[in-house]
């Protein structure tokens, strides 16, 4: 194949309308957006003129660099970069991208553009932050569908495979797609290598109450003593319990109970139609203030330790605030995982909710129906569409290859549905309202709220890369409850920031004994310590556990029964 700078000219000619249509078609799309509540007037505004044209020119020259570097490459050798290729972008790490010139400027393009585009944005004015996270989440959206390891005649790992297989793997990847057409969805790891129950959840325990909401498990013990005071654990309803319990190697609540905790956990759950009428005051009464009922009889004491995990750490601090109105004292110490109490920064899942789509859903469900689980689990993947779609699409269809099995994937893929009144209360009330932070603002189960009527000793883990509840969001929690809060910050992001087993040794948490009212202030004096934050939280857990006794003998008690060996049904239930 020849090159020469002739071939470019026609492209070159086009530039200015084609840069010009860009701008066009980006401020057509962001202008289109809902504005937040309680914004008026133009959310977006017109780049600065002589921005635009250094940005037109910027982008030009650049294209223009590239193009010569395809035209003097020798073989063998690479494209001059005009951009940096980030070495943990899986996309383009095969050789067949570096070997070919086509292919190797086929991918620096495509980055270039990229970059170009996320210039771009930034240029755009807006009224608000919100509206800029909105602009630059739409973006990389539409930068990541473009991508060409995503289309067969620009990705030369497909080219290559076909060819080696001689068209095996179009066929392969033909049957794939039907497959999960059938689905409804794409398939990321290979489901038929996990089983709830069989190598998934496994750790023992038994179902000693359920109600038509939850499952209350309790879990064998390991250790001839434990505390005194049990621990209730209130996973997330929004998706299932078991990623605190996917193996034994990595499992928080085998860890739990092996440091001589006796351990219970609430099981969602997974509401269909006639359970469609729940409410966020059904969740609280029948979730966590039932199950901390239950667990105070079985366990013959007057307080028990909580732990929350994101939703569920919020659906259990709200519970505690109505006990705390009504003036009950049950709870010794509070434990809340990358969990949101303030909702003044909510991450990238804030950016889907305005005042506009909280009302259309209140219209179709508010008294009534069903959030459907498949919504909510796309709605997580466009987060991480690079790893959680389009990675996928490119190897299941492109490449023709069946996903590996992977635990937390299968888990990530088990979708859990929502009551639409349940929904759309939190939605708006906390999300777009952000009343839970205000005292007296909101009523729940008949009585009016305060977090700082909350006061017992807190432990609050964020995660450092979180990008569903961003660490400085989690810190604010601090400033709301009225105990004693412990702050550890923790390395990797929402769910690897948690599950990270401490017989492992990885990653790192950061300390600072220090309260402070900034959460950046609070990171200058903090100190990082190797490992898990698992054997922190179980030393400052030990100090409110109110002694030890003999463990159990026996789940449950003359009232409350065994009905079922764990994990129990409700877990097992698909969306």
């Amino acid at each position: 194949m020849t090159f020469s700078s002739e071939s470019f000219a026609p492209a070159m000619q086009n530039f200015a309308q084609v840069s010009q249509a860009l701008m066009q078609g980006l401020t057509d799309i962001l202008e289109s957006q809902p504005q937040a509540a309680g914004i008026s007037g133009p959310s977006l505004g017109l780049p600065d003129p002589i921005c635009y044209v250094e940005w037109q020119n910027g982008f030009l020259e650049k294209h223009l660099q590239l193009w010569h570097s395809m035209l003097e490459r020798k073989p063998d050798e690479p494209l001059l970069p005009v951009i940096d290729i980030d070495p943990a972008d899986r996309r383009f790490a095969s050789p067949e991208w570096r070997s070919s010139p086509v292919f190797d400027y086929i991918r620096y393009a495509y980055l270039l553009n990229s970059q170009c585009i996320r210039d771009l944005v930034e240029l755009f004015p807006a009224s608000d932050e919100r509206t800029k996270d909105r602009a630059r989440f739409l973006a990389r959206q539409f930068i990541d569908a473009l991508s060409p390891a995503n289309f067969a005649a620009t990705n030369p790992e497909f080219i290559r495979r076909a060819l080696d297989t001689q068209g095996q793997c179009i066929t392969d990847g033909i049957t794939n797609l039907i497959g999960d057409f059938g689905k409804g969805r794409v398939s990321i790891t290979d489901e038929s290598a996990f089983e709830i129950g069989r190598n998934l959840a496994v750790t023992p325990g038994t179902v000693i109450f359920e109600n038509e909401l939850i499952q209350l498990i309790q879990y064998a013990p390991t250790t001839p003593e434990a505390a005194q005071r049990p621990l209730l654990i209130v996973p997330p309803c929004i998706n299932k319990f078991y990623v605190l319990d996917l193996q034994p190697e990595n499992s928080f609540v085998r860890y739990a109970v092996e440091q001589g905790n006796t351990v219970f956990l609430v099981s969602w759950r997974n509401p269909g139609d006639p359970l469609g009428h729940l409410t966020w005051h059904d969740y609280l009464e029948d979730g966590p203030i039932a199950a901390i009922d239950v667990v105070r009889d079985i366990c013959q004491v007057d307080q028990v330790n909580v732990l929350g995990w994101c939703v569920g750490g919020t659906i259990l601090t709200s519970a505690l605030s109505v006990l705390a109105a009504r003036g009950e004292n049950k709870v010794a110490s509070l434990t809340l995982l990358t969990t949101l109490l303030d909702y003044s920064e909510a991450g990238e899942l804030g950016l889907f909710i305005d005042e506009q789509s909280i009302a259309e859903r209140e219209a179709a469900m508010a008294h009534g129906g069903i959030m459907k689980g498949s919504e909510l689990s796309g709605v997580f993947s466009m987060l991480r569409a690079n790893d959680l779609v389009w990675n996928y699409v490119a190897s299941n269809y492109l490449k023709g290859s069946k996903p590996k099995a992977f635990d937390l994937l299968y888990w990530n893929s088990d979708s859990t549905n929502l009551p639409g009144p349940f929904a759309c209360w939190y939605l708006r009330n906390l999300y777009l309202e952000n009343g839970l932070r205000v005292p007296g603002k909101l009523e729940m189960c008949g009585v009016k709220i305060d977090l700082g009527r909350v006061q017992v000793p807190n432990y609050i883990l964020a995660a450092r890369e979180d990008h569903i509840v961003p660490w400085k969001a989690s810190y604010l929690g601090t400033q709301l409850l009225g105990g004693a809060s412990r702050f550890v910050l923790g390395a990797s992001g929402h769910i690897a920031g948690v599950i990270n087993p401490a017989s492992k040794n990885k990653r790192s948490f950061w300390l600072n004994a220090a309260s402070s009212d900034n959460a950046d202030d609070w990171l200058l004096g903090a100190e990082e310590h190797q490992g898990s934050w698992w054997d922190d939280w179980s030393r400052w857990l030990k100090q409110f556990g109110d002694g030890d006794r003999a463990a159990p003998s026996e789940p449950g008690n003359a009232r409350f029964k065994p009905i079922e060996p764990a994990p129990g049904r409700y877990v097992k239930e698909c969306a």
